[in-house]
This record gives C-alpha cells, structure tokens and sequence, in this order.
C-alpha cells in the first residue's frame, strides 16, 4: 500500500475517534459501537451505492430515526459524520485499489479501533462490492455538486394574517429533495405565489 493512500485512511480513522475518551462519548467510535450490526451494514450498503452512482445519497435521517426506534441513542449530526468518514474511507481504498486484507489491516492498525461488528461489515461489504466503485481521474477531478432527487409541492390557503382578518389567499408549498456532494440526503422548503409557479413550471 502506498504511503498516500496509509496517511489519507489514517486520516479517515483519526476522524472516526474525535471525542474518543470525551465523558459523553461523543466520538464516532463510540457511536459506532451502540449502532447495530444491521443498521450499520445497511448504512455501508447505502454509501457503497451512493459512491458507485446507484443511489444519489445516504438517507441520514431516515435511519437515523431508525435506529432511534430499536432504542439507540444517537443523533443524526454523529450518523453524518460517521456516513462521510466511512464515505471517505471506502472511496480512498477504491482509488488506491485496496484488497479486503489490506484494508482490514488498515482498520485493525489505526488510531482508533473500531468495534468487531463494524470490522466485519466493512470486511463484508467491501468484499462483495468494492471493487465494483467506479473512481475514474474525471469523476475524481470534477468539481462535486448536489444532486435533484425528488419535487413535492401542495396548493394551500392563506386563511388571514396579520393585517387582514379575511385573505383567501392561494399559494404553493415546494419541497425539494436534493444529495449534497457528500451524499446526505435534505430537503429544502419555499413558498410560492400560483402566478410564480405556473411560471416555473415553463
């Protein structure tokens, strides 16, 4: 393995240990460790996916709240981080062309030790899939922007407002679900006038 590819995943596991020892256990480590094994695979199976342009990006937030169901206690800030660094982490084993062993024995080396579980899905995933990501120089060189995943929109009412009791005005809610360059997916929300839709709709 070349002396790059070493710095850059000791870099990525370095960033999976921040806050290790801190009296919360706020470090991703750790929040790795209380995650199940299944939801953790299936994180690794979403951003193997995502990297591999199948999906257009992790739903954070809907497996974090998930995971918040089966009764664990984590926050969709340390899901995102540990989704970007485990992201950062397989797409740097594809460009520098990493065997499952070398990359195990990366894990096994590193500043912060990840749990047995996680060593296993990774071990498992990358194994199955990860020779299947497509780093090409262009992909790697083009600048990364988000992605449009999906358009909502609803026609409401304005009943009143501040200044007038009766307003019966119409207008147009849209939501927009869009994957940042890292992969997380958000949704952003905006109100419009049915004059400005229809002509956005041009």
């Amino acid at each position: 393995m070349a002396a790059g590819s070493s710095g850059a995943l000791a870099r990525a596991l370095a960033a999976l240990g921040e806050g290790r020892g801190h009296p919360d256990g706020s470090g991703a480590t750790e929040k790795i460790r209380l995650i199940p094994q299944d939801f953790f695979a299936e994180l690794c199976e979403q951003i193997i996916q995502h990297l591999n342009r199948k999906i257009p990006g992790i739903n954070t937030a809907e497996l974090c709240q998930r995971i918040q169901t089966s009764g664990v206690d984590i926050n969709i800030g340390d899901l995102a981080k540990i989704a970007n660094t485990l992201s950062f982490l397989f797409s740097t084993a594809a460009r520098n062309n990493l065997s499952t062993e070398e990359l195990v024995t990366t894990l096994g080396s590193g500043v912060s030790t990840l749990p047995k579980h996680a060593v296993q899905v990774i071990r498992h995933v990358w194994n199955e899939q990860g020779k299947a990501i497509a780093v090409s120089e262009d992909a790697r060189d083009m600048a990364t922007v988000g992605q449009f995943v999906d358009m909502k929109w609803k026609l409401g009412v304005a009943m009143s407002s501040d200044t007038c009791r009766s307003l019966k005005y119409p207008y147009v809610t849209v939501t927009l679900t869009v994957a940042d360059p890292s992969g997380q997916i958000t949704d952003k929300s905006f109100e419009m006038t049915v004059p400005q839709f229809k002509k956005s709709e041009c």
